[in-house]
């Protein structure tokens, strides 16, 4: 500080800098670049682990055994929606009704600023069906939600049967504390950014909603579930949300959990897992991983419906049933009781979730690189803007 307070000493600096301006921003340049490909290395990317400790053990016995009902209900909710030719209303909600839970609809229309790419039309409107299982033993001052796209064809057809067998099954059971609503929502982003608007009384997007809307305790964390087979090969698990927002880690840890407990082969972009770390391939799958993740977040657009609840503090993931890789086949009750497990410990959290990594980057599912270690890389490539 003493020598920088010295004009003469800042004008030799300065000019030093400007003599040496082009090194120092190669210089600078390749060091982020360097630094940032290094990100991949193990050494770097520690092993994740859980920071909350309510979900610090998947000590839970799973007894979800309505894979078959799944299945059925999947097969009659897709012949009512192609006798319906879209979302069938008035089945979901008597189907919701049977099953004991508190069953709303919430209308919503919007008016887009162009014409979307598939009929040319200005004006959506769509029906969002919505059951609510209040929490036996305690109040209605938290919830959970399990949320399934109604899209399109036969698309996402399973995921609703799961849904409405996860109901079921959850209907019987005392234990929990939180209310868990189930969601059917019509034209993806739109249906939920409408109900999320709904739910918390905002007005962001101009979205129109009509009718009583029931509504549950604050909403703790969120699982929106896509599944279009009968057979489940992996699991595709996406975080990215909107302009490039994060849900905590240890939502993801929960995941990768009880998939390792149930056996379920889980990838992130697509990518399945290596265990061979020390080797140039993997290292190599690591750093693509790496930078799908980073181009995924650049873009700015969610990988999924769980994207709009991070807008409201809310942690959520989309989780993909793949059906792609042959050697690997689980079915509906498999995957019923790793969504099953999932919930029971979201049942335990006595608070937000808070403890871990709101900012990293994820070579794989089992390692991170939290902000802290990655930041020096954007650091060296904005040094360059500085010193020119």
């Amino acid at each position: 500080m003493g020598l920088l307070s010295d004009p003469h000493c800042r004008r030799a600096l300065s000019r030093l800098v400007l003599r040496l301006n082009t090194p120092l921003c190669a210089l600078s340049y390749v060091a982020g670049l360097g630094w940032f490909l290094a990100l991949a290395f193990q050494p770097l990317a520690p092993r994740t682990y859980m920071s909350e400790n309510a979900m610090g053990s998947t000590m839970v016995e799973e007894q979800f055994l309505f894979g078959e009902r799944a299945l059925s209900y999947a097969r009659e909710f897709a012949g009512h929606k192609k006798k319906a030719g879209g979302m069938p209303v008035a089945w979901l909600e008597k189907t919701m009704w049977t099953l004991g839970l508190e069953v709303h609809r919430q209308p919503f229309s919007r008016t887009l600023p162009f014409p979307d790419e598939l009929r040319e039309r200005y004006m959506v409107k769509g029906t969002n069906v919505y059951g609510i299982l209040r929490a036996p033993r305690a109040a209605s001052t938290e919830a959970l939600v399990l949320s399934v796209p109604c899209s399109e064809g036969p698309h996402n057809n399973q995921a609703v049967g799961l849904m409405l067998a996860l109901a079921s099954y959850f209907r019987g059971q005392i234990y929990w504390a939180k209310d868990i609503i189930f969601l059917v929502n019509e034209h993806d982003l739109l249906g939920m950014e409408a109900w999320l608007e709904a739910y918390h009384d905002v007005n962001l997007t101009e979205i129109r909603s009509s009718g009583t809307l029931g509504r549950a305790g604050a909403i703790q964390a969120a699982i929106s579930l896509e599944l279009s087979s009968d057979v489940v090969t992996s699991f595709d698990v996406a975080v990215e949300g909107l302009n490039g927002q994060l849900p905590n880690l240890d939502l993801l840890n929960l995941f990768h959990a009880f998939c390792q407990k149930n056996g379920l082969l889980c990838t992130i972009q697509g990518k399945l897992p290596r265990s061979d770390w020390d080797s140039l391939p993997a290292f190599a799958h690591s750093l693509q991983t790496l930078l799908l993740m980073v181009l995924a977040q650049a873009s700015g657009q969610p990988r999924g419906d769980h994207g709009l609840f991070l807008r409201y503090r809310i942690e959520a993931i989309t989780l993909r049933g793949i059906n792609s890789f042959r050697q690997y086949k689980y079915d509906m009750t498999t995957v019923g009781k790793t969504l099953e497990g999932m919930f029971r410990k979201l049942n335990n959290l006595l608070e937000r979730l808070h403890q871990s990594y709101f900012f990293y980057l994820l070579p794989s599912l089992s390692r991170f690189v939290s902000i802290g270690v990655y930041m020096p890389a954007f650091g060296f490539l904005i040094l360059v803007l500085i010193l020119k």
